[in-house]
């Protein structure tokens, strides 16, 4: 069924306030009378539009990660040198973890529910074909021209970005606790940057 301009808003609403609603409380304490309430849209339509409260995460997890997705920038990295094409990758992805909270607070919810959700959706697994292509081009071309080593695993490669990046923010208020620090000023994000980028490309240098 086609949905018209003033369908199309509504749902933008309704899928902005669950946004946040997931985030905070999770898929198991988030509320639809809440999302309704936030969004200003009738109950109702939001069973209409989306069916359920499951399908409506999993939606709002869809639209997280095409976002995502969208600010990693995959083509430009292909038309760089490998180390900088990589140290672009890692400073983007850094900046995810930075700039879109939410995402880190969804994923919290989705991995306590063992990625069920991930596991259902029809869209988020091939989001990631292209930048897993992206990676193995690098680093191809990395290994051809003598920067990078061989026999590097992509994907453990990826985990690896993200965790140096995803865990500085996630543990960020502990960490600001003990070490009496901010960690969130541009100064401290700038260096972590460069650590991260440091560490990985050390990683993939050629003996």
């Amino acid at each position: 069924m086609a949905i018209g301009r003033k369908g199309r808003g509504s749902r933008d609403k309704i899928l902005r306030a669950a946004t946040k609603e997931f985030a905070r409380k999770g898929i198991d304490g988030a509320r639809v009378d809440s999302i309704a309430e936030a969004s200003s849209v009738n109950k109702n339509m939001i069973y209409h539009y989306f069916g359920s409260k499951e399908n409506l995460f999993i939606e709002v997890l869809e639209r997280m990660y095409e976002t995502v997705r969208d600010r990693q920038e995959d083509l430009s990295i292909r038309d760089l040198p490998p180390a900088d094409g990589m140290r672009k990758l890692i400073e983007l992805t850094a900046d995810v973890w930075i700039e879109m909270p939410e995402f880190q607070m969804l994923l919290n919810s989705e991995n306590l529910h063992k990625a069920r959700h991930v596991r259902k959706s029809k869209k988020i697994t091939n989001l990631y074909n292209p930048l897993m292509e992206t990676i193995r081009e690098v680093l191809a071309r990395g290994e051809k021209e003598g920067v990078f080593r061989s026999g590097i695993d992509p994907i453990d490669l990826y985990i690896s970005i993200t965790a140096l990046s995803a865990y500085y923010v996630s543990r960020r208020h502990t960490f600001e606790a003990i070490f009496k620090t901010k960690l969130m000023t541009p100064e401290r994000i700038r260096k972590r940057k460069e650590t991260i980028s440091d560490t990985i490309l050390r990683y993939l240098a050629s003996a």
